[in-house]
């Protein structure tokens, strides 16, 4: 008996995906290849920016340390 109520619920559940995937507005290809680009770029420049950081904090607490 639960299991026909347990397999209404889930196809009428998919149904509803289905659905909500239906009415999503994909981006086209131009604007995913330049939001791709902006992401990789700002990340490259985000992990130099840390890296100097790292270095310019590193360098001083040797300084410290040798004291």
């Amino acid at each position: 008996m639960g299991d026909t109520a347990e397999k209404a619920v889930k196809t009428s559940r998919w149904k509803r995906i289905k659905a909500e995937f239906k009415k999503i507005i994909w981006p086209d290809k131009p604007t995913v290849f330049k939001k791709t680009v902006a992401v990789v770029v700002l990340s490259i420049i985000l992990g130099v920016i840390i890296a100097l950081l790292d270095t310019v904090f590193q360098y001083g607490i040797n300084f410290l340390i040798g004291l």
